[in-house]
């Protein structure tokens, strides 16, 4: 009773607090508000990005060069706390070293061979549409630049397709494709590509995710384009995240941990 006292206590401070900080923020959509109007006379942010973005980045998309760029450290510990939500789920759930062995219905019986049609319609269905959703997958990554998308979206698509395998055959079928090994090392890899950018920076004597220093080595013609590269291969490392901690929770969640069956 006494630690629900506390609980409340703790949650009525900190919604007072937001409460009075939330009154403190401008109407929604006031065109002289800071973000819009700028301060003192100077440009305002959103101003900036619409007018600089594609002369700073050549980057057409603007959300991609707001998100990869102006505010990459942002974008970084995002796909962090993606990472720490699928490592907390991994803790809390999977099962190590869980011997049990679950026994099947007898009247499951076997799909193929007890003339279960749906099923065998199911996943060859499954079977034929996946390799298309992984090519648009990747489309989405690599053309994020150019058009809506980028390495979160094409991330959930990629780890959606594996999830598809798990449903239309079971989660066996789809960890002999993206086993657990291989969805703990994408998603430690995905981090590390992106933090890796930016130390490959500061490697080259300028700031942390300051992509135009590495023009020289990705072989562009001027800082734009080295930030415009830099940017998709930022994108392609959260791509490897989300897709390994996508299925990651789908294959915990749906097994209790075991790695086994599904749902």
């Amino acid at each position: 009773m006494l630690t629900k006292v506390f609980a409340t206590i703790a949650v009525v401070i900190t919604g007072s607090i937001l409460l009075l900080g939330v009154s403190d923020f401008p109407s929604f959509g006031d065109p002289n508000s800071p973000p819009n109007a700028g301060v003192a006379g100077s440009e305002s942010v959103s101003q900036y990005f619409i007018t600089e973005s594609y002369g700073d980045t050549k980057v057409p998309n603007l959300v991609t060069s707001v998100l990869a760029d102006y505010r990459g450290y942002d974008t970084m510990f995002e796909t962090v706390v993606v990472f720490a939500a699928g490592m907390a789920i991994f803790a809390i759930l999977r099962a190590v070293g869980d011997k049990t062995v679950r026994v099947p219905d007898a009247s499951e019986g076997n799909s193929f061979t007890d003339g279960d049609h749906s099923r065998i319609i199911v996943g060859t269905t499954c079977r034929l549409v996946v390799p298309v959703i992984q090519l648009f997958a990747l489309y989405v990554i690599a053309h994020g630049h150019h058009s809506p998308g980028g390495g979160f979206q094409g991330g959930v698509i990629l780890g959606a397709s594996f999830i598809i395998i798990a449903l239309g055959e079971d989660l066996n079928a789809a960890l002999a494709r993206f086993s657990e090994r291989g969805y703990l090392v994408a998603a430690c890899i995905g981090i590390i590509i992106y933090a890796g950018f930016g130390v490959l920076c500061q490697v080259f004597g300028k700031h942390f995710l300051d992509y135009g220093v590495l023009q020289p080595i990705l072989f562009t013609d001027g800082p734009e384009m080295a930030r415009s590269h830099s940017m998709l291969g930022v994108e392609i490392g959260v791509a490897f995240t989300v897709t390994a901690i996508m299925f990651a929770l789908y294959a915990n969640l749906s097994s209790r941990g075991r790695l086994r069956y599904g749902l």
